[in-house]
């Protein structure tokens, strides 16, 4: 581990910066194995990327890949994560190469517009990102960790006190409970993550601290998964084949359902259209939360950063991609693929235990989890609003969410709609409880009976925590950095303190205004990031072709082919997948008008660039 050098590189920075170069060099003369050694105990950054990266967001689009696709996507991921570490490769040249602050570089030599874009989109997606965390978080803790003392068994446990069979009693003391139990946890959350982070702002031995502890975060996250899918194997229940096969490419999976509804599907006969659209259109939502997950555009504002703040210059660069590629790739993979495989063992094609017999009740009916009941309920209400019954569904739809209804007219109206709900065929009622939307601890209860209730519910839960609390401390990290650019100031001091603290904040309201499936929250989300992913990679792109910028550093002759191909593809993918978001969005005509207003002013503002004279 290096001392970090600051920025501005300072003298006192320079002694530890000479000498992980002279062990860079010496263990280069001395073949590959002492070079990779030197780079392990050399690595950091990457880490850091894989902190931020191994959070909600990979968590929900791994759960919902397997819930939808089964093993058929295990590619989508490490393919995504692959194209990112192109691009974040290209920006670590950059800074590497020039020395110089990404912000300050493209404001220079490329466009303005994009300088601003990149970081102003950085510091939406810091608050954006931060709230499904703690949303994470907290239910980690209050359904995993400690459900006696936070959660729902605390809640009843308080009812059974109060003495009450009062429904409004009931509502009243389980609303207050709610309120307090996730304002411990939120607070939890945000004190634990802004002592890490205060760490990093002290510089010298608080950051070598800060990264020691994001290692072992990260490796509690990876063994936690893994340990899952090790247990699940020895039990015999993996079909490692048919995993394998789904690295394997497959582009149809972008318009048509899975292979293992087939048959689900044939059995819902006028309606199995409407049950393809519904597949096809969540399976690409998630596909797009899944590679969008894998390197965000705040991913792209760290690494430079971190890098620089370590006193790496242009002989580091060997020692930069061969970080992001053990500590972003290597831990990437293990965990998302192992929540990949858990989740399609379990869920894939599976009807959810107890949701059919609320209206095909039978005498040993397993209870439903609870958590769950509203999701299928609305989506049979989508399916009636489909068929014969259509007008009056959508008729009871619309009083049942007005504020002027009364209580009696609500129940009311959820009796007629249970009826209408029970003279659905069972093929679709199997297909609604096959695609409502499970959390991962619905995944740790269904595995509970196959690998042990400790490995189900405290490995995984520790796993989910870990999880949140390391990206709400890198985004909270990002945010502090892009604010102290904004100000052009050293990220150090009040400013940075500010800017980190302000992402935790902001962060800490999820757990109050999200109560649906905790991981799926991360999909608007991750949509919400694609749309400007693109805005940091073409912006990479521009600059490692720009001779301004880099001099005699610029890639050439094979080199600088083989880069623009690779950082087209990956920019390319990106542009489709940001186009997708918006027209996927609810407001696609805004979406469309704002991108093309960026795009033009970030085209006037290059070519405004280029005709100004040199400086």
């Amino acid at each position: 581990m290096t001392n970090p050098a600051p920025v501005d590189g300072s003298d006192n920075s320079v002694p530890q910066v000479e000498k992980d170069r002279a062990m860079i060099n010496e263990a280069r003369t001395r073949g590959t194995g002492p070079l990779f050694w030197a780079f392990t105990k050399l690595s950091g950054p990457g880490w850091l990327q894989s902190a931020i990266t191994l959070g909600g967001g990979s968590l929900g689009g791994s759960l919902y890949l397997g819930v939808l696709a089964g093993y058929s996507l295990m590619w989508l991921q490490p393919l995504a994560m692959a194209l990112g570490i192109i691009m974040l490769s290209a920006i670590g040249y950059v800074a590497l190469s020039t020395g110089e602050k990404p912000f300050r570089s493209i404001n220079q030599h490329v466009s303005p517009v994009l300088g601003w874009g990149w970081i102003l989109a950085t510091v939406m997606a810091n608050f954006v990102w931060c709230m499904p965390q703690y949303t994470l978080g907290t239910a980690a803790i209050q359904q995993n960790l400690m459900p006696h003392v936070l959660g729902k068994e605390a809640i009843d446990a308080k009812i059974s006190d109060a003495g009450t069979t009062d429904a409004k009693e009931v509502e009243a003391i389980t609303n207050r409970e709610k309120l307090s139990n996730n304002l411990y946890c939120a607070t939890f959350l945000f004190v634990s993550a802004s002592i890490v982070v205060l760490f990093y702002g002290s510089g010298g031995w608080g950051i070598r601290l800060f990264e020691v502890l994001l290692k072992c975060l990260v490796g509690v996250v990876v063994l936690s998964f893994f340990g899952v899918v090790i247990k699940m194997s020895l039990e015999g229940l993996l079909d490692w084949g048919t995993i394998l096969s789904g690295f394997v490419p497959d582009v149809k999976m972008l318009s048509q359902p899975s292979p293992g509804f087939e048959s689900m599907l044939a059995a819902t006969g006028e309606f199995r259209e409407f049950w393809t659209n519904r597949i096809v259109s969540n399976q690409q939502q998630v596909m797009i939360t899944a590679a969008a997950t894998a390197v965000g555009i705040n991913m792209t504002f760290l690494l430079p950063y971190s890098m620089l703040q370590r006193g790496w210059d242009h002989d580091f660069r060997g020692l930069a991609i061969f970080d992001l590629s053990t500590g972003l790739l290597i831990p990437f993979m293990l965990a998302t693929g192992c929540v990949v495989i858990a989740s399609a063992s379990q869920f894939h094609a599976k009807p959810e235990s107890g949701l059919v017999e609320l209206y095909r009740p039978t005498e040993d009916a397993p209870a439903p989890a609870p958590n769950l009941v509203g999701g299928f309920n609305g989506i049979l209400d989508q399916r009636l609003a489909q068929g014969e019954h259509a007008d009056e569904v959508k008729t009871l739809l619309k009083e049942l969410s007005a504020e002027s209804t009364n209580d009696e007219r609500k129940a009311e109206i959820n009796k007629r709609l249970d009826e209408l709900r029970a003279e659905l065929p069972t093929a679709d009622l199997q297909m609604a409880a096959a695609l409502v939307n499970r959390d991962a601890f619905n995944l740790a209860n269904s595995l509970e009976g196959l690998v042990g209730a400790t490995t189900a519910q405290k490995v995984f839960g520790i796993g989910v925590l870990g999880m949140a609390i390391s990206t709400i401390i890198i985004l909270m990290l990002i945010n502090g950095f892009a604010i102290c650019e904004i100000f052009g100031v050293e990220p150090k001091g009040w400013t940075f303190r500010f800017g980190a603290l302000a992402a935790g904040l902001v962060g800490s309201l999820g757990p109050f205004f999200w109560s649906k499936a905790a991981v799926w929250l991360v999909v608007p989300t991750s949509m919400f990031g694609m749309v400007l992913l693109p805005i940091a990679y073409w912006t990479f792109f521009f600059m490692m072709n720009s001779r301004s910028l880099l001099g005699e550093d610029i890639p050439k002759g094979l080199a600088r082919i083989r880069w623009n191909v690779l950082m087209l593809i990956a920019a390319g993918l990106a542009t489709f997948g940001s186009l997708y978001s918006i027209y996927a969005s609810k407001y696609p005509t805004i979406g469309f008008i704002a991108l093309g207003g960026f795009v033009v002013a970030a085209v006037m503002g290059t070519l405004m660039k280029k005709a100004s004279p040199a400086e």
